[in-house]
This record gives structure tokens, sequence and C-alpha cells, in this order.
């Protein structure tokens, strides 16, 4: 018997050496006393824990307070069920060794899946250390490639927060709601206990929003307070506070998750992390985090990384409150400007009637007769009250117009009228300006669905300008004709404002040998108050509203204008309006014009 057992010290120590850096727990689960015995004296040495149980009471006590390494599971054991005690062990302890002690015949087929390995009775002692010692590698392994995995797992839940706090980042412009999504992406990533932060972004006044764990007792948070403004006070030792802030003006808004419990002054020692929320020379405020466990270095990685995040859309969400700033400043500065433009152009007209009235009495001769130079200068004063009536009515046209406030009388139409009207009304002012005034209209044009008198407005305005702008001697022309809208074709200038077009459309234009326009100054054309600078349009002034009324005119016909020119050889300013045929019904054109 002491040979024997000094033969086991013997193989014990032979082998000490090589799997001492594998020792471990391991625990025999057997009824046997030789059995027990055997395996004591060949594992109950130095750095080494073995335990012996044989109930299902014992092993489970055990398994609870300690991880077992190995498991040397008998299989003659009769005081438990083999099988779902194993179970239970690898549901409890995945990674832990579960060795069959058996003779290796007839084993359990359901045994034999949760089992890492085998140990038969008539195995040597050298055999057995052996074994021992490949499945503590083993175990040993599984634990570092579970601690791998788990940290792989924590990294990759953190990478999914941080994409789906960064895409609720690129959802708003809420400053508020902004702020809400890094507290969550921090509570979700770090699960903090406590979180200051100090917020210029949403609130007419600085901010303090607490988030905690449990609530905050009056004398806490007046700490807590004070922490944050000298955290905020130290970020600026060295230059200007970009906010003053004391513990008077700093409102507070509490978030608590649990009210039931408090926390008390030692929060103080917890682990922190501090923050600013900059970008470059931006600055919204700053951030503190406390937890009771310590923060790891990926723990302060993510921290600075979401901090930073958020500081770009705090950006964006100020500008977009500034834009909505100006956009209502403008709005209230446009309505004014409506309304003094009104006001204005109705109080200037109101005048403007009776002394029309009182010159053409005058020059009618019922007055008395008149000699030669004041017959001229009532003339004269006839002719600028035409002018300034003219200016009057075309700024409160263009008035109207932007605000959406022009009224449009729609009907079926044929647009020779109109051509006809505008002919009749400009031949005399063409004859006195010794301009050759003609037209060439289409025969048989179908009718179109227009405003008659607004179409009226269009030509007169074209008409108006070309005889400005034609010097004596040379011709202007009104031509009209029917028009595919693929084949209607412009300069580069006005490609885009064709494309739109399809169907039939009418075509109107008026051709002029004036003094043209440059290619450049074809576009401003149609700006409103622009005069195309040269010495015969300083000359003959204007508005510059003529152009930009006809568009929006055509615009609300669902047509389109446009021009081509030639510097010193002329202009031709073109309207296409749609047709009313079988592809295109009045009910839909209707529709269109809504």
């Amino acid at each position: 018997m002491l040979l024997h057992h000094e033969k086991i010290l013997t193989t014990c120590q032979k082998f000490y050496a090589v799997y001492n850096k594998n020792m471990g727990n391991i625990l025999l689960i057997s009824e046997n006393d030789c059995i027990y015995s055997r395996y004591k004296n060949l594992f109950d040495i130095k750095n080494n824990r073995f335990n012996s149980c044989c109930n299902v009471t014992s092993i489970f006590d055990f398994i609870e307070v300690e991880t077992p390494d190995i498991v040397i599971f008998d299989e003659d054991i009769t005081s438990v069920n083999p099988v779902l005690t194993i179970k239970k062990i690898k549901a409890k302890h995945e990674n832990t060794q579960i060795l069959l002690l058996t003779n290796g015949q007839n084993i359990n087929d359901e045994l034999s899946k949760f089992v890492s390995g085998y140990i038969l009775n008539n195995f040597s002692d050298e055999l057995i250390i052996t074994i021992i010692q490949t499945h503590l590698k083993s175990k040993e392994h599984l634990d570092k490639l579970s601690g791998k995995n788990k940290d792989l797992a924590d990294s990759l839940y953190r990478l999914n927060v941080l994409y789906g706090t960064s895409s609720q980042f690129a959802g708003t412009l809420d400053t508020k709601e902004l702020l809400n999504y890094m507290i969550e992406g921090l509570d979700k990533s770090l699960s903090f206990d406590l979180t200051c932060t100090i917020s210029f972004g949403f609130e007419n006044e600085p901010v303090l929003i607490v988030n905690s764990l449990y609530d905050i007792s009056d004398e806490l948070m007046s700490a807590l307070k004070l922490r944050a403004i000298l955290n905020y006070k130290s970020l600026f030792e060295d230059g200007k506070i970009p906010f003053e802030i004391d513990d008077k003006n700093l409102k507070i808004i509490k978030n608590i998750k649990n009210p039931t419990n408090k926390f008390n002054f030692t929060i103080f020692q917890y682990d922190n992390m501090f923050a600013p929320i900059d970008l470059g020379d931006n600055f919204f405020g700053c951030i503190e985090i406390f937890k009771e466990h310590p923060f790891t270095t990926d723990d302060a990685t993510y921290f600075q990384t979401i901090v930073r995040q958020v500081s770009l859309p705090l950006k964006s969400a100020g500008l977009y409150r500034e834009i909505i700033a100006k956009n209502e400043e403008l709005e209230k500065l446009e309505r004014v400007k409506s309304e003094f433009i009104s006001i204005v152009s109705h109080e200037l007209r109101t005048p403007l009637t009776p002394i029309k009235n009182a010159l053409s009495i005058l020059s009618s001769g019922r007055c008395g007769t008149l000699g030669e130079n004041a017959v001229k200068f009532i003339d004269m004063a006839k002719r600028n009250v035409e002018n300034l009536t003219s200016i009057i009515n075309d700024i409160l046209d263009i008035n109207k117009i932007e605000a959406g406030k022009m009224d449009f009388n729609y009907k079926l139409m044929n647009i020779h009228s109109v051509i006809e009207t505008v002919r009749n009304n400009f031949d005399c002012v063409a004859k006195e300006h010794e301009i050759i005034f003609n037209s060439e209209e289409a025969a048989d044009l179908p009718e179109i669905y227009a405003d008659s008198q607004r179409l009226g407005q269009v030509l007169t305005n074209l008409v108006s300008n070309a005889i400005k702008f034609t010097p004596r001697g040379k011709s202007i022309t009104i031509k009209s004709e029917l028009k595919d809208a693929k084949d209607i074709t412009a300069n580069s200038y006005f490609e885009q404002e064709l494309k739109s077009l399809s169907g039939n459309y009418i075509v109107v234009s008026v051709e002029d040998e004036g003094i043209g326009i440059k290619g450049e100054n074809m576009l401003k054309a149609f700006d409103k108050f622009t005069q195309i600078e040269n010495s015969l349009s300083r000359k003959v002034g204007g508005t510059g509203l003529g152009l930009p009324i006809a568009k929006q005119l055509i615009k609300a016909h669902k047509g389109t204008i446009w021009c081509e020119s030639e510097e010193n050889k002329g202009s031709s300013f073109y309207f296409a309006l749609p047709v009313c045929n079988e592809g295109r019904e009045v009910a839909t054109i209707q529709k269109e014009l809504i």
C-alpha cells in the first residue's frame, strides 16, 4: 500500500511541472469510496482544488458557489439522474468539461451527447492526469474564446447602438430631441447611474438636465448644480466664457427612472467622465456622467464619440432655428411691403383720376380757348399722368400676383381677338414713332381656355416694349401659329422652360428690329425692376415690371414665355399656350389651372 502511494506521488511530481499552470477546480461525482480515494490522491495537491459530491443537493450547492473546471462523473452512481444532472451543470456552466468515468461498455447514448470525454476505469494514473490536463487546457481556451466572444458581442452591441443613435441624430433638428437621443445612447451602452448636462440650445435660458437612476434630494441637487457650473467654467479658464451662468439663472430639468429610491452624497465617490459638447467655435454645453463601477477605456472612447457626434446636428439645429426666425422675419417684412405698396399705390392713384379728368376738360376747350403753349403743356401732363397710372397698375399687378390674389376669368376664346385688339390700340402709337406695325396670323387656330383681358395685358406689354426699343423706320410684327411641343425650340437660356411642354400649343410672337439684347441678359429681362443697361433704355425709362408680369400671367395659363435676340439686330418675344382639342379637354385644362 505504501509503495502504491509513493508511486502515485512520484507520478504526480513528474507531471506537476507540466500541468501546474492548468490546475483548476475538479469535482468528482461518485458514491464509490475507492474511486474517491484514488482521485483525491491524484489531484488533492498544492494549487489544485479537488471536491467530491454524491447527491443532487450537494452537487448544485457546490456549483452555485464555485465554477468547476472539470467534472468527473461516475456512470455507476445511483443517487442522481446522470443525464438530467449533467444537462443542468452544462446549462449553468457551459464551458465546464464533463468527463464520464466508465467501464467502456453500454454507454448511454443520451448521456454521451453532453460529455466532453471519457475516463475508463482501467486507465493508468499517468493517462488520467494527461486527460485532465488536456481538458483543463480546453476549458482555458473556451473561457478565453467566450471572453473574446463576449467582448465582440459587446462591441457589436455598442456599434449597433452608435449606429441607431447616429440615425436618430440625422432624423431631427430639434435640440431637445438630440440631447435626449444622446442620453439614451449613453444609457444603452454604458448603463450610467446619473448624468448632468448643461445646455444652451432649446430654452431661452441655460438648463441643467439631470437624468438619474434614483431620486435626488434638494441638498444633493444643489451640490450637483454647483459642480456642473464649476465644471463648465473650468473649460474657459484661459478665455472668455460664452454664457454667464450661476446657481440662480440655471434652470433644472429632472428625469428620474426609479423615484422610490434616492441617491446620497456617495454619488461623488462613483467613477465619472466629463466632456464639452462643442464643434470648433460652436459651444452647445457640457456633460458629466457617473457610474458606480469603474469605466473602461472602451467606455471612455464611446462616451467621447457619441458626445462629439451630437455636436454637428446641434449646430444644424441652431442654423435651422436661425433660418426659421429669418424666414418669419422676411415673411413679416413681405407682408408689410405688400401692404405698404398697396396703400401707397391706391393713395397715388386716387388723386390721379381727378387730375386726368381736369386735364381732359382743359384740353377739350370747355374752359376757354388755350394757346399753343398751353395745349403743349397739357398734353405733356396727360402723357405723364398716363405713364404714372401705368406704373402704379404694374406695381399693383405684380404685388397681387406674388400674393396669389390676382383674379382670372378663364373661358374658351380665340387668340385672334386679343391680337386684333392690341393691334388696333397700338396702330396710332406706331405711326407716331414712324414704326411699321404688321401682323401675320395663321388661319383657323383652335380655341384656348384663357383670360382674354390678361392675355391682352401680356401682348400689350410686349408690343409696348418693342415700340420703346425700336428706332424710327424699323418694323414690329405680331405672329401666331399652331405648333406641337416637340417642334418648339429656344436658345440654351430657355431650353429648360420648354421641356415640360407636351401636346399642341398656340405660339404668339412679337418680333422687332430694335436694339436687341445680349445673350447673358436675356434671363435678366424677366426679373423684377430690371432695365438692361444701354443708352436707349435710360432714355425711355420704365419700372422693369412689364416682362415679369407677362411671365407670371403666362405661367398662370400653364404656358411659357421666352425670347430670342441679337444685339443691334432686334428681338423676338414668344409665349406658348395649350390649346383645347380632343386630347386636351376643357375640363382637363380647368383642373390644371386650379
